[in-house]
Formats: structure tokens, C-alpha cells, sequence
């Protein structure tokens, strides 16, 4: 059986989540509307920088601390907001926010262009 190219994966998984731009994000998260929440890895963060305000969650273990039932669970991730996810690009944030809603998460989403696109479009970077 042939590998399905990571390319359709996320195309797949872009057809069935939200994506917003890294406006609306920060419009959301400033209202109390959502959690922005980083998968990049942590070597990302200290090379490239981080969002004020986000909560880091590696892509690594983003499902086990989404769980509630996981031994590895983190509270900050239960939560009523939107959880709007990004990485570097938005490829990994894609395939994560459709993971979690596979899960169950009914609130979840992804910022267009990830990072790149907030750093481009002059957001706040720490």
C-alpha cells in the first residue's frame, strides 16, 4: 500500500477545521474568547520566538494533555475557549486540530499560516 503524501493529509484536514486568520486569533484570544495554544517544538519557541500568552503544548504530547483522563492531562487545555492551534507553518496545527476533533474537542481551530503569518502580519512576538 502506497504512503499517502503529508500534503493530502493536511489538505484533508483542512477541509474539515476551522482556520482564521492571525487577526481574528488575537482578536479572540484579547476578548476571552480563545486559548492560543503553540505545538511548535521548544527549540522553535527559543530560536524563533513565542506568542505573548500562549500555552505551549508540543505536538508530541498534545492529545495525551488534552485527555482528561490521561495521566498527563493539563487543566489549562480544559477549557470553554476556543483552542486556537499553530505552528511554524500550519501543517502540523492542521493535522492536530482535526485530531482533536476526532477526540471530541468541539471548539477548535488553527491560525492561517501559522506563526510565519503572525510574525509577518507584525503581531506580538516575546
Amino acid at each position: 500500500m502506497p504512503i499517502t503524501p503529508v500534503k493530502t493529509l493536511v489538505a484533508e484536514a483542512k477541509a474539515v477545521i476551522e482556520t482564521i486568520s492571525p487577526a481574528d486569533a488575537l482578536a479572540r484570544a484579547e476578548a476571552g474568547e480563545a486559548l492560543l495554544v503553540d505545538i511548535r517544538d521548544v527549540r522553535e519557541l527559543d530560536r524563533e520566538g513565542r506568542i505573548p500568552g500562549a500555552f505551549h503544548a508540543p505536538r508530541g504530547m498534545l492529545e495525551f494533555w488534552i485527555d482528561p483522563d490521561s495521566p498527563y492531562h493539563k487543566p489549562p487545555l480544559a477549557t470553554d475557549k476556543t483552542l486556537v492551534l499553530f505552528c511554524a507553518s500550519a501543517w502540523r496545527s492542521a493535522l492536530s486540530a482535526k485530531a482533536l476533533q476526532e477526540m471530541g474537542v468541539e471548539t477548535v481551530a488553527e491560525i492561517d499560516g501559522g506563526f510565519t503569518a503572525w510574525k509577518k502580519a507584525g503581531l506580538p512576538v516575546d
